[in-house]
Formats: C-alpha cells, structure tokens, sequence
C-alpha cells in the first residue's frame, strides 16, 4: 500500500506541474500587446526560446500524467488488503476420536460431547423363564 500513496502524491505534483507548464506557454494567436500594434513581447523565455522548453515539458508531463493514471488504476483495482491475507491459517486443535462402545439392548448411548464414564460392567439379565 506504501507504493499506492507514493504513486498518488507523485501523480498530484505532475499534475500540478502540468498545469503550470499549460498556463506558462504564450496562446497562437500572440499576446494582447500585439493586437494593438504592440511590437514587444512580454514572454518570460523570450520570444521563441521558452517555447520548445515549454513544449517539451508538456509533453513530458502529459505522459507522466497519463502513465500515472495508469498505474494507480492498476494498483486501485486490487483493493484493500488486509494485514494477515499472507499468513496461512492456524492449525486445529485435532480432538482425539473417541472409540466406539459397543451398545447392550435397553441402553442408550451417551452423547458424542459427553465426556466418557469410566467403564463398569452391564448388569447381568434375568434368564427368561419357563
């Protein structure tokens, strides 16, 4: 997640330089000073200097800029990751399998979650009688 906020805080100051670049270069049409018939510029890099410096620097910004959208796509398309997402799962505590009982007539088993009684011998049964 460090990469995402230091692509972000990149991609903000080359869009903020992008601007700055636009607003810096002289429009086609020249400025208002020659509209009046003025013959002096008042460009800051001269009258065609700042221009290809300024042209240059727009189109390097533009493709920062699109780059930059790019990649935050990328890394925003995968979404939040939690902090444990790597670590694989704790193993179970196995329960020991208890061993079946064999059942006389008339009883009934004990439940599974029960714990075990200890082990006494069944009544004997009547003899059936005749």
């Amino acid at each position: 997640m460090i990469a995402y906020y230091t692509v972000t805080v990149i991609y903000v100051l080359v869009c903020l330089l992008l601007l700055l670049v636009i607003l810096l270069q002289q429009g086609k049409g020249g400025d208002l000073a020659s509209a009046f018939g003025g013959g002096s510029s008042q460009t800051a890099f001269g009258a065609r200097g700042g221009a290809t410096l300024l042209t240059k620097m727009t189109t390097v910004c533009a493709v920062l800029f699109m780059l930059g959208a790019l990649t935050l796509a990328i890394l925003g398309q995968r979404g939040p990751r939690s902090l444990v997402s790597g670590t694989p799962a704790p193993p179970q505590a196995a329960k020991p399998a208890a061993p079946a009982k064999p059942t006389t007539p008339g009883t009934t088993p004990a439940p599974a979650s029960a714990t075990p009684a200890p082990a006494t011998p069944a009544p004997a049964a009547p003899a059936p009688g005749k």
